[in-house]
């Protein structure tokens, strides 16, 4: 279901190219596939060889760029970024990549993820002489690398992140030379690919199927790759730690068509929702998925059940995001805006509802008012992921414990309050098991946090939820 509507967000996208003369378009073309990471702003920056350049802006990818400014990126590299805001606030200099000049030469920097740490790091900065020109917590890096100065820029890279806790994928750049790194704990996606002798980096896969370009591998925990005109360099700045990534990618936030470690997303989504149908059998007439996150689930509840799968709900495709609207009330008005049921499929029957998630309960609610007004008998509700009881400090707006309803109301008090005939929610190892199908390399599993509290990191003092402003 769409994040704009129901009050969970999606992190930032990141996406580079190396070595090839339209590095800009290509850039272009693999954030339009990783748009829906993020709509606030959108950056590119490009290198030539001698000079960085950057254009960057509010919007979507179609707002930002024109293609007479894209044409004006020329060069052999290029890094972008779409942004939602997790940390800082929505304006133009927050929009990333962020760019650093010196005497010595250019730096850009793009980051998908959180940083737990960043508030401690900024207020020890400050107090060393630092001026920081953002609010966001990915200049912090900037600044850690640039104190280690005496170092080869690699090495004062890896030092750099050696300081830095909590989730991150990095793309920066030089004029010389593209950087990637991954957290220790690969808490957020980062893969990479070629096209013919050029590198790509993408935080999905579905970004290289847009420009042709073919998967090589996963960028692993705790790895940095250097880029450049002589190859590709691969070295540690952290010691191996057993991957988490965030569940919620598998859940909602990654493409259907996108491969995380090596597991498509829609078969991992129609797994957890046949696990979904045997933990949570229920008699019924048809089965439908809010769109689009949650079809996949439907799906396979559906087909475990051996109920007809139907499309009983509809988005509207051309109305504008309605997150950006102030009051609850205009938000739920969005919602119908959004969202139409199908009175034809559900009028009379006994409807199973399959979403991906509850966050404040709010949109459920007036979903399952629509599907009743529009005739549904019964309404049972199916959330393909555990209740969300905790919030995220690593890159997702999951609001804080207050607004989350599942963190102050039991399963049968939010079935009252959805107005849900029944309502439940795959278990954490219902989830666990779908994603990676019990294999004993991954038998941790993902991070569950939000599901369980308990958070792969430390959580510092005065970290900052993702959707708090600092």
């Amino acid at each position: 279901m769409l994040g704009e509507i129901k009050g969970l967000n999606e992190e930032c996208g990141i996406f580079g190219v190396w070595g090839h003369p339209e590095s800009a378009q290509l850039t272009y073309y693999g954030l339009h596939a990783l748009q829906h990471r993020g709509q606030e702003g959108a950056g590119i920056v490009t290198t030539d060889g001698e000079q960085l350049k950057l254009h960057k802006g509010h919007g979507l990818i179609n707002d930002v760029f024109s293609q007479d400014q894209l044409k004006e990126l020329h060069g052999k590299a290029s890094i972008g970024h779409v942004r939602y805001a997790t940390a800082g606030d929505g304006g133009y200099e927050n929009i990333q990549p962020l760019l650093f000049r010196s005497q010595t030469g250019g730096f850009a920097l793009a980051h998908n993820g959180n940083l737990v740490n960043a508030h401690a790091l900024k207020s020890q900065l400050e107090a060393q002489g630092s001026i920081l020109q953002t609010t966001s917590d990915t200049e912090v890096v900037a600044h850690l690398i640039k104190r280690a100065r005496h170092l080869p820029l690699a090495d004062a890279i890896s030092e750099g992140l050696t300081m830095i806790k909590g989730a991150y994928a990095f793309l920066m750049m030089t004029e010389e030379a593209m950087y990637v790194a991954n957290d220790p704990r690969g808490l957020r996606p980062l893969c990479l690919g070629y096209l013919g002798d050029s590198w790509v980096v993408s935080s999905e896969t579905c970004a290289f199927d847009i420009i042709g370009a073919t998967y090589e591998r996963e960028v692993k925990p705790g790895e940095l790759l250097i880029i450049s005109d002589e190859g590709i360099e691969s070295r540690r700045f952290s010691a191996p730690i057993q991957r988490t990534l965030c569940s919620m990618e598998y859940v909602y936030f990654s493409r259907p068509d996108s491969d995380l470690d090596g597991k498509n997303v829609h078969a991992s989504r129609k797994r957890m929702g046949k696990s979904l149908a045997k933990e949570a059998p229920i008699e019924a007439d048809v089965v439908t998925g809010v769109p689009d996150s949650s079809i996949s689930a439907a799906i396979g509840y559906a087909e475990e059940a051996g109920i007809p799968y139907e499309l009983g709900l509809i988005k509207n495709r051309y109305v504008g995001r309605t997150f950006i609207q102030p009051s609850q009330e205009l938000r739920e008005q969005g919602v119908k805006m959004k969202l139409s049921p199908v009175r034809g499929i559900v009028e009379g029957k006994r409807v199973v509802m399959v979403d991906d998630s509850i966050v404040r309960g709010t949109t459920s609610r007036r979903i399952v008012k629509m599907l009743k007004e529009a005739g549904a008998k019964e309404v049972h509700v199916r959330i393909a992921s555990p209740p969300i009881k905790n919030p995220c400090y690593y890159g997702i707006d999951t609001s804080n414990s207050g607004e989350l309803i599942a963190a102050n109301h039991s399963i049968e008090e939010i079935e009252r309050i959805i107005g849900a005939d029944s309502l439940s929610f795959l278990t954490p190892e219902g989830l666990n098991e779908a994603i990676y199908e019990g294999q004993e390399s991954l038998e941790h599993g993902g991070c569950m946090a939000c599901f369980t509290g308990n958070y792969p990191t430390e959580i510092y003092p005065n970290t900052a939820h993702p959707y708090e402003k600092a």
